[in-house]
């Protein structure tokens, strides 16, 4: 009787999550819950399981109930692998793009900070050829800016 209650609260979790990941994997969540809708039902009628157990080959009834429960097993482990899979390429296409945001900020900081130092390393006043704004166009012009 223990046994029972135990396997049922197990099956009955399976079927709160499958129910729960139908929309993401419709199809592993309704073989969830057929699996483990049958294995609730031959847990609690042992002589149907072994009826049906005769009938498909297996020796017994918990024989048949156990198989129920490690394909149910199986089901969610491959979920949570293709879970987790999904999971870890969503990390490297981020690690990917905050990678090449960081070089980007840095190169255009790099570029920023050596036009400054032209722009104070080059003589500036009334006589500098830079100074008109005609000098500055040319500059700009010629690729010199």
């Amino acid at each position: 009787m223990i046994a029972q209650i135990i396997i049922s609260m197990l099956l009955a979790g399976v079927v709160v999550y499958a129910a729960s990941e139908r929309r993401r994997s419709p199809v592993v969540a309704f073989l969830s819950i057929i699996s483990a809708t049958a294995g609730l039902y031959f847990t609690w009628t042992p002589d149907h399981a072994t009826q049906v157990a005769v009938w498909a080959g297996v020796g017994r009834g918990v024989d048949l109930v156990l198989y129920i429960w490690v394909s149910i097993s199986l089901i969610v482990l491959l979920n949570l692998h293709l879970k987790l899979r999904s999971q870890m390429e969503l990390v490297t296409v981020m690690a990917r793009t905050i990678a090449l945001a960081e070089a980007h900020r840095r190169f255009s900081q790099k570029r920023r900070r050596r036009s400054l130092v032209r722009s104070q390393s080059r003589p500036t006043g009334e006589h500098s050829r830079l100074g008109r704004p005609s000098g500055l166009l040319e500059a700009f012009k010629g690729g010199k800016l």
